[in-house]
């Protein structure tokens, strides 16, 4: 056979394989057992639109408001520092929890973070500095050859966007993506050492009780992307009870003018929804 011609049929059937694997991808979305729910926080709140995704692990359903919303890919902002937090325990750049971040004396944006900092308090108090010095050491090549392992959404990686491409450009991902990512890491199915995930998994704790009737853990993490002065905030993460475990993964925007009030927001109408979705005792 002519050399020309197999190589346009092996191009051809790579195409054909890729543009399949996509589209089995977005219509497995579709087949997945989904729930609407009518979400009063949300609907009730004229000055915010968006999404609430929740995952029930043991009846394997998804619950949402607004499923079209929760499968658009939208750059992950903070949230990106679950998988950053992994990389730099997995390399070394980081070794516990209570690892030290040194201040170097500069202002920074944030006066809680103009301080010497612990790996847990930099990633509870999203301290971007912080991980842009980590994103430095961890380069562009571990950066984006870990990232494609982890397989957390479609990150845009280079060498000048390397300590910023999860807050500004194309990075993305969805809500559907960032909880199938969150059940990989609970189930310990992520191409982690047991060490990393001990360790990040008692660093992203928010709150832990043991009470009778209140026992529950929950990991979370929040964040807030500013593109040309359009608003967006994620909150995600997962609530481990003694019978079960759900996931969720909220993104919203401001349909006004941007206020603080919308920080708190995020994770205000997530408990909400896992109230109203028959979780009573969370808070």
């Amino acid at each position: 056979m002519n050399m020309t011609l197999v190589r346009f049929a092996l191009i051809t059937l790579i195409i054909i394989c890729l543009v399949s694997c996509h589209y089995q991808k977005v219509a497995s979305i579709d087949k997945l057992n989904i729930v609407p729910f009518e979400y009063k926080a949300l609907t009730s709140d004229k000055n915010i639109r968006g999404s609430v995704l929740i995952y029930d692990l043991n009846k394997d359903k998804y619950y949402s408001n607004d499923f079209n919303w929760a499968k658009i890919g939208r750059i992950p902002a903070s949230t990106y520092k679950i998988p950053h937090s992994l990389i730099a325990l997995e390399l070394g750049i980081v070794e516990y929890s209570d690892s030290l971040l040194k201040w170097n004396g500069e202002s920074r944006y944030l006066q809680i973070w103009e301080q010497d900092l612990t790996f847990k308090q930099a990633f509870t108090y999203s301290c971007v500095p912080c991980y842009q010095e980590i994103a430095h050491k961890v380069g562009v090549e571990r950066m984006n050859n870990y990232i494609e392992k982890l397989n957390f959404g479609q990150m845009d990686i280079g060498s000048d966007n390397i300590d910023n491409f999860w807050l500004v450009g194309n990075s993305k991902i969805s809500q559907f993506e960032a909880i199938d990512f969150l059940k990989r890491l609970y189930l310990s199915e992520l191409p982690i050492s047991k060490r990393t995930e001990q360790i990040f998994k008692e660093l992203i704790i928010v709150k832990q009780t043991d009470e009778l009737l209140d026992d529950y853990t929950l990991r979370a993490k929040t964040g807030l992307s500013v593109s040309n002065k359009s608003y967006n905030g994620w909150y995600i993460g997962y609530i481990e009870t003694p019978s079960n475990v759900y996931f969720f993964a909220t993104n919203i925007s401001p349909t006004k003018k941007y206020d603080k009030s919308f920080n708190d927001k995020r994770k205000n109408i997530t408990i909400r929804a896992l109230r109203q979705l028959g979780l009573d005792t969370i808070k």
